[in-house]
């Protein structure tokens, strides 16, 4: 697999309805929330037997729980007696679920294990009939995703060129680092597609842009979606480096040390102090891709003494790979050797003009030394609650959602090479709903 290179591209347009279309984020829970596998939590979440995490989408909850060390089941998160949610929400241990309601009382397995005077149901109620009802689940790379139609295909199949894109960076060995979420004033697909192209980043991170302002490739995979920089270099990530910069070492330190002050993401703390020394241990002068190589040398060293093991990573693989995946429909992932910056956006409730969207970072740690956040909601929108980059993206969500209402406004005009893997999201919508996919522009 090749990154797509920058030539002439068919032009499409995004109608508008499905962002503000009532009738359309209303089909959305059949057509699309009931057919998809999404990501429900991370594995970490739930790494004790009996230990639970529910997942709220529309009118569906499910409750994900460890039973063995080897295997996680899903369950629809409802009573099968008189239809009342098992579980109240978030997460917790259980060695069993009872009802609140009458008292009914599953095993984490699914199998009831009591009914209040059965004897007056006489032979009506068999064993199915009073189980609790399984959700597909499945795992890959650390996360736990389901899927609430019975039919589906396999998680494997359905990420299809995700898989061995995403295998080799070995997410599965990282930890969150941190989580925070909020309601934006927005459908919930403005608010992932702000993270599914980098075309952005010139006019919403101008401080950015400084050291890398060159176009960037899209491109589909299946029915998700990829974007790269033009310029990404080696196994740093997309923040290797400072284009252009007169001294490479200088301009590794200021780019990382801004990236990681204003993202708190896609580097790390040993890459940013690192990088500071670079002026200390290499002489003026030295060539960049000396530098760059210098660096990664000195990072994976210093994490291996301090119990962080990278993975093996062929430089071709990650040139190629580029900066970050759009899986089908909801999740964001920007990632690099031994971090990731990860988003999800869900509808909240049937209101075409409000989402959740929840961040996090992924890092690798030391084994023993890994946090446990909590997933803490932050609702303002200032330093004090999120870093100054995320900051300036939330700062388009509800003024692209009340754009798009105006009378002078037909239909998005995606960039036809950089924003590729957004007309790509709506092809995929437009094959599940039915209506509302892309046009060609003449």
């Amino acid at each position: 697999m090749n990154a797509p290179t920058a030539t002439r591209a068919a032009a499409f347009g995004v109608p508008t309805e499905a962002y503000l279309s009532a009738d359309y984020a209303k089909t959305e829970r059949d057509k699309l929330w009931r057919k998809v596998w999404q990501v429900a939590c991370r594995a970490e979440e739930i790494e004790q037997i009996g230990d639970f995490v529910t997942y709220d989408i529309l009118d569906d909850s499910v409750v994900i729980v460890r039973t063995d060390a080897e295997t996680i089941a899903a369950y629809h998160n409802v009573c099968p007696h008189r239809g009342r949610r098992l579980v109240d929400g978030g997460c917790g241990h259980a060695r069993s679920f009872k009802c609140g309601f009458h008292g009914w009382s599953w095993g984490i397995d699914g199998k009831n294990l009591g009914v209040v005077r059965k004897a007056g149901y006489g032979d009506s109620l068999s064993a199915d009939d009073i189980r609790l009802h399984d959700v597909k689940v499945d795992t890959w790379g650390g996360w736990v995703f389901v899927n609430l139609d019975p039919g589906c295909v396999p998680l494997t199949e359905y990420l299809g060129e995700v898989a061995p894109l995403l295998d080799p960076f070995e997410m599965v060995k990282m930890r969150y680092n941190w989580r925070q979420w909020l309601r934006f004033p927005c459908n919930w697909k403005v608010a992932i597609e702000a993270f599914n192209e980098g075309y952005h980043v010139l006019g919403t991170h101008p401080q950015i842009a400084v050291y890398s302002d060159k176009p960037t490739w899209s491109r589909s995979l299946g029915i998700h979606g990829n974007f790269g920089s033009a310029s990404r270099e080696g196994v740093g990530g997309a923040t290797a480096g400072a284009a252009g910069a007169p001294d490479m070492r200088i301009g590794l330190a200021v780019s990382l040390t801004q990236i990681w002050e204003e993202v708190k993401a896609t580097t790390t703390q040993s890459m940013v102090d690192i990088a500071r020394n670079l002026v200390n241990e290499l002489p003026e002068g030295t060539p960049a891709h000396e530098v760059h190589l210098h660096f990664m040398k000195r990072v994976i060293e210093e994490d291996a003494r301090n119990g962080i093991t990278w993975p093996m990573l062929d430089p071709a693989h990650v040139a190629d790979a580029g900066t970050d995946v759009h899986i089908f429909p909801n999740t964001v992932i920007i990632f690099g050797p031994t971090f990731a910056l990860c988003y999800r956006a869900r509808p909240d409730g049937y209101d075409p003009d409000s989402c959740i969207f929840e961040v996090y970072t992924l890092e690798r740690f030391a084994p023993g030394t890994e946090p446990k956040p909590d997933n803490l909601f932050k609702p303002d929108l200032d330093l004090a609650s999120w870093p100054k980059v995320l900051l300036q993206d939330f700062s388009n969500m509800g003024q692209v959602q009340k754009g798009m209402k105006s009378m002078a406004f037909g239909m998005a005009r995606p960039h036809p090479i950089e924003e590729e893997a957004v007309v790509n999201f709506h092809r995929v919508l437009e094959s599940y709903m039915g209506s509302g996919g892309p046009v060609e522009l003449g």
